[in-house]
Order: structure tokens, then sequence, then C-alpha cells
């Protein structure tokens, strides 16, 4: 067993990688810089060499494109986007090509490519720079959409990713960062089998979530607990395509359900979740109905103090618990 954060998991991810598959290369913007990437990459341009941790110009398209056709060529890119919402410029690249390749030539070929997306939030950054995009990208046939919220998975999904031979968007939160574990050495998985996890068992109450947002729902249910709520925490982990079997289970067996998401509430990924349980949920087994939380309609606003109100906190997640269970 060795200590990781959620950092230097991915970072980890990386070494597994490039060591093992020359096949394997990183491009995109920012990768030998700390101030772009954390310590997620630390050093990777040094041990591995320039030619195979690409820092591009600031072009998002491009490099995208250019990942896109390489992976068509036998090799397995993970293009790097330091800020998820830049990265809305390599849209043609990523929703016109990688997804709709193997499609559209009969399973012919595969573009097994892998975008990281980073998801950079708070610190008054404002509008333009705290975008959590996952239900966008979820909404996509033919990509993949990852989101790991555990140290254990920041890592072992980042492998998983780059060695499925679809396009995969992996997608992790800056606000994860600290959190730590220790690990055992990698086994390889596949992403195919990959789907919500539970990652805590409870009976009154099931709170669903992805991402950061698991977090908060983590630390919720500590101080549920305390009060004598016994919660069920499923982590979704891949957003796209998305297994409701697991919520589905939990939601029957507490009865009540509770959807934490980081995104707007509009055709975000919540409303998805809850639909997917109702559909399956025969009339009576809900104790009461589903509620959910999620990011105010509105673009992310500078001021420090807006901030505090737009982005869901612990105690919103155990106020909106405690309401469930009054019903």
């Amino acid at each position: 067993m060795k200590t990781y954060n959620y950092g230097t998991a991915i970072l980890a991810a990386f070494e597994y990688l490039l060591d093992k598959y020359p096949e394997v290369f990183v491009i995109g913007q920012g990768l030998w810089s700390p101030w772009y990437v954390g310590n997620s990459m630390t050093d990777l341009d040094k041990k591995y060499g320039v030619q195979r941790i690409i820092d591009t110009p600031v072009s998002e398209s491009a490099c995208t494109g250019a990942a896109v056709g390489a992976s068509l060529s036998g090799m397995r890119p993970i293009v790097v986007h330091p800020r998820i919402d830049f990265m809305l410029y390599a849209m043609d690249a990523v929703v016109n090509q990688a997804a709709k390749w193997s499609h559209m030539v009969g399973g012919q070929t595969h573009p097994a490519v892998t975008i990281r997306g980073i998801i950079n939030r708070g610190g008054e950054q404002g509008a333009q720079h705290s975008q959590a995009l996952h239900s966008w990208f979820a909404h996509i046939p033919g990509l993949r959409v990852v989101m790991p919220s555990t140290v254990a998975d920041a890592r072992d999904l980042l492998i998983a990713s780059v060695l499925c031979n679809d396009p995969v968007m992996y997608i992790d939160d800056r606000w994860l960062y600290s959190q730590t574990d220790d690990l055992p050495d990698v086994e390889e998985i596949d992403l195919r089998t990959v789907g919500p996890r539970c990652l805590a068992a409870g009976t009154d109450l099931s709170i669903v979530a992805s991402g950061y947002s698991t977090l908060l729902a983590m630390n919720a249910r500590h101080q549920l607990a305390a009060q004598g709520v016994s919660v069920e925490i499923v982590d979704l982990r891949v957003l796209n395509p998305f297994d409701p079997a697991p919520v589905v289970e939990s939601v029957r067996k507490t009865g009540r359900m509770l959807a934490v998401d980081g995104s707007w509430r509009t055709c975000g990924m919540s409303a998805e979740v809850i639909a997917s349980v109702v559909e399956r949920l025969a009339p009576g087994e809900l104790r009461a109905a589903p509620r959910r939380i999620t990011l105010p309609d509105a673009p992310a606003p500078t001021s420090r103090v807006l901030e505090k109100i737009y982005y869901p906190d612990v105690d919103q997640v155990v106020l909106a618990a405690q309401a469930l269970m009054a019903r």
C-alpha cells in the first residue's frame, strides 16, 4: 500500500501508462506547469521526454484534433485541457469526430482517445472559468464519460479510460485534490464493467452523486449519522453510458432519494438520475418525492460572498436530507 492524494493518484496513472504502453502519449496546454495541472503531472516531461509529454500552443481544437487522428492510427493519446471551459473550442473533434467514427465505419476502427477536462471553480474566477459541463458530454452517444470522486478511482479509472478502445471524457475536479488514501498496486480493469458503486450502506435515504458532489454527500452522511439518519451513498462514476440499476436498487431499499449534482439543474445529470429511478420503481415504493441539489440556473458569480450562496455545501445537503426524512 502507498499513500496518494487525488492529484498524485492521477500522476501515478500517467506513470503506469507511459511505462507500460509505448503507444500512450500526452498532449495539451500547460503540461509542464504545476500552475495548470497541479501535482497531477509533476516532472512527466523530464521523465518521459517532451516527445511524449507534448505541451502545445494555445489551440484546443488543434491539439484535440491531432490526438483523434493519432488514435485512428493506433496510438492511445491523452489530451489534457486544464480548464474544461476552454475545451469547448474542441467540440468538433470531440462530438463530431471522436464520438462518431466507430459508428460511421461499422466498428472497423476505434478512436481510443482520452480527453481529460479539469474543473476549476471558486476563488472568484467567474463565469468563464468555473463550469462543470459533464451533463453535456453524457448526452453524446459514442462518448464514454468518467467522473471519479475517490483517490482510487482517480488513478484506476484514468488507466481504464486510456486502455478502452472507445473515446472517453475523463473529468476531474480540483476541489477533490486534497483527499488522501492508501492504494494497492494497479490492477487493470475493463471500463465497460464499471458503473455506479455504493460507497456507504444505509437504510433511510439514498444520496446519489458524482465527482465533488460525492465528497459533499459523504461528509453530510457523517453529520446525519449523528442525528440517527442512516444514509446510503451511491457514486455514479460513469455518466455515459449510465447504468441506473445500482441506483434503483438503493432507492428501492431506502424509499428516499436525494440527487446532488455540481452543475445546473435544467437538463442536468440529476434530472436523468431521478427520471431513471422513477421510471423503474412501482407506485408506492417511494416514501417521499425525490429531491435534488444543483447549481442555480445562472452563470457563476465572481464575488466571494455570492460564491458561498451559489455553490452547494454540506449544510445544504444535510438540510435537504432532513426535509426528506420529515416526509
